[in-house]
């Protein structure tokens, strides 16, 4: 694109990131569309936003055009980060719903290995057509979607928390391991309604906030925990990994395109595990596990720019950077990338849930652009090993903060949630 178009390493930076603050606006609309429109045709208008983006850039003439599909683009991306984890949340038996939580992270990372594939594909082609299938191969997934959500029900709290009993249940009830386990959700459900927990104002949101000390716990578990999950770097990698290898002295560009696949059969491979794991073993062990390795990882992987930068064509330096590479990935991907998610769209109480969880994912919108719009600007402010040893020490805290702060969640349910953190 940058040959074709003759655009800037600081224009590629701003395009890469921009994707990200554009997404608050989808983010923070979310939850109010939502609580009013319910969480399936919340996701019907995002697939909307899906298809037009790709197809705005794929046809872009310039950098403008090009700029205006990353925004159509960004708004969809905030919704369906904010409604696909709440609406698995808020779906799932609590036996399963680690595992049907974790979907979306896996589908995202699926389709970031699928990216890398296409990519390789397309390199060879001429340049002026390479970048525009990159793009429109957006389109696809939202066929798909379309036809999925047809069989896709409402949520069974936002029916009731409409007042909508019946069709409630009639959800719980295909949606439940046995029916005593459907009433019971259903009387939780309802308990949680009458009990002025079934929706509220944007400004009820924040004065609860002020006011009790549990709704601060779990917006603050919240907002920490998406920070730390794009502060640590894991962006850095995924946008610029061809740029990072060939600074260990990779220089082959169809080989760093070729790695660019290797680490995110990795990053998706991670998150299966990920899925099998957080109901068997819990959120609390996978996270802590997660964040040690990342800081290991990262001490790593700035210690090899440390002692090697400048190395070229040096076949033992490059393949360590790779398999650290992949170690931090596969670190990052078994615990921190999926289970920020899950654990936040849990925690929150039913009322705040669609606000919480666009609060939540602003915040890491905003951090995810931060880091993929200064990550070229800051190695070469303080080197590739000083940008990854900051990584390390973000990482550390995180572990730090999920060993002091974070209870273990598995098997409760999301009304047991607010006896947890005294949320009632």
């Amino acid at each position: 694109m940058a040959d074709d178009l003759g655009v800037s390493d600081r224009q590629i930076e701003v395009l890469s990131g921009a994707i990200n603050i554009y997404s608050l606006i989808g983010a923070l609309l979310a939850g109010w569309t939502s609580d009013r429109l319910g969480r399936r045709l919340t996701i019907v208008l995002t697939n909307g936003f899906f298809l037009a983006g790709p197809l705005v850039m794929a046809l872009a003439g310039g950098y403008a055009a090009l700029m205006a599909g990353r925004f159509v683009a960004g708004i969809g991306v905030g919704y369906a980060l904010v409604i696909a984890p709440v609406y698995a949340a808020e779906i799932a038996p609590a036996s399963s719903r680690g595992l049907l939580s974790s979907l979306p992270e896996i589908f995202i990372n699926g389709g970031v290995m699928l990216s890398y594939v296409s990519n390789f594909v397309f390199s060879g082609l001429p340049v002026h057509l390479s970048w525009r299938l990159m793009f429109a191969a957006g389109v696809v997934p939202t066929v798909f979607l379309a036809a999925g959500v047809l069989t896709m029900p409402e949520s069974p709290r936002w029916l009731a928390m409409k007042g909508r009993r019946d069709e409630a249940k009639l959800v719980l009830d295909r949606t439940s391991d046995t029916p005593a386990e459907a009433e019971q959700r259903l009387q939780e459900i309802e308990e949680v309604v009458t009990g002025g927990g079934g929706g509220g104002s944007g400004a009820s949101v924040w004065k609860e906030a002020a006011t009790k000390a549990g709704v601060r716990r779990v917006l603050s578990i919240v907002l920490t925990l998406q920070f730390f999950q794009q502060a640590s770097g894991i962006d850095s990698v995924v946008l610029y990994g061809p740029r990072v290898l060939a600074a260990a002295g990779v220089t082959s560009n169809t080989l760093l395109l070729g790695l660019n696949v290797l680490f995110g059969i990795a990053k998706a491979g991670s998150i299966l595990i990920a899925m099998a794991l957080t109901d068997r073993v819990g959120r609390r062990p996978l996270l802590l596990a997660s964040t040690g390795g990342m800081t290991a990882t990262l001490l790593v992987l700035g210690s090899v720019f440390a002692v090697f930068a400048g190395a070229k064509d040096d076949a033992a330096v490059a393949t360590v950077a790779v398999a650290v590479v992949v170690a931090f990935v596969c670190t990052f991907s078994v615990g921190l990338g999926p289970l920020a998610w899950v654990y936040s769209s849990e925690i929150l109480p039913l009322r705040l849930r669609g606000q919480g969880a666009g609060i939540g994912t602003a915040m890491n919108r905003v951090i995810s652009g931060v880091v993929t719009m200064t990550f070229i600007s800051l190695y070469g402010a303080i080197t590739m090993a000083g940008a990854f040893y900051l990584y390390a020490a973000i990482a550390a805290a995180s572990f730090v903060f999920i060993y002091a702060c974070l209870p273990e969640t598995r098997g409760r349910s999301l009304e047991d949630m607010e006896e947890l953190f005294h949320t009632k």
